[in-house]
């Protein structure tokens, strides 16, 4: 499945979430898309857990 129709399915869910279920609804279906999506980087091997821990600033300068 190309982008396009992944990000189509996810703006009709939010969609759907936000009209039905209201603004708390819309933020929960987001949260829980965002945590899918990093969760299937994980599965798929594009992420690994060290990246959210490194730091931005090695030597007293950015990178």
């Amino acid at each position: 499945m190309n982008m396009a129709a992944i990000g189509l399915l996810a703006g009709m869910a939010l969609g759907f979430a936000g009209y039905f279920g209201g603004f708390g609804a819309f933020l929960l279906v987001a949260a829980l898309g965002a945590i899918g999506f990093v969760a299937g980087r994980f599965a798929d091997g594009d992420l690994e857990p060290g990246e959210f821990f490194r730091s931005t600033r090695e030597g007293g300068r950015r990178r």
